[in-house]
């Protein structure tokens, strides 16, 4: 089975909490832990490849925390998943950076459909940035809230 980390998802989850609290201020990782249900010793971790990255700015100090490190229509949500499980590729010979080249690479026939896979799969998440997530968010809570209305 295809599947992410716990890294890729918990960190996609922070991103769009920093993206959903943009303009309040450096967010302490305290908060995103407890809105998102995350360890806050493990979102540590997972914001310092991030802040590498540059897809998170930290701030120091008594009102410290994090920040985008770029705007939410600029960070997709590719840019998050490489930097936390790095190079998309469902087999190892298909990696996007480095891929391992068995003896059987020019005759091999399932190779090119994991090359299709991988494509498709950085293709979708390329595709999505965080700012499709905010505005997927607002989309549901005002369906959300018509739901409710008519209950």
């Amino acid at each position: 089975m295809l599947k992410l980390s716990t890294k890729g998802r918990y960190g996609v989850k922070a991103m769009f909490d920093l993206a959903q609290h943009m303009g309040e201020g450096p967010i302490s990782l305290k908060s995103i832990a407890e809105r998102q249900g995350i360890s806050e010793h493990y979102l540590e971790q997972l914001v310092s490849g991030l802040r590498k990255a540059g897809l998170v700015k930290s701030v120091r100090g008594a009102q410290g925390g994090y920040l985008l490190g770029k705007e939410p229509d600029k960070i997709r949500v590719g840019d998050i998943i490489r930097v936390l499980e790095g190079p998309i590729a469902p087999t190892d010979c298909v990696s996007e950076e480095d891929p391992e080249i068995c003896a059987k690479a020019e005759y091999c026939v399932t190779r090119t459909i994991w090359e299709k896979v991988r494509d498709s799969i950085a293709d979708v998440l390329d595709s999505i940035t965080l700012e499709n997530m905010l505005e997927d968010a607002k989309r549901i809570e005002s369906e959300r809230s018509l739901y409710m209305f008519y209950i």
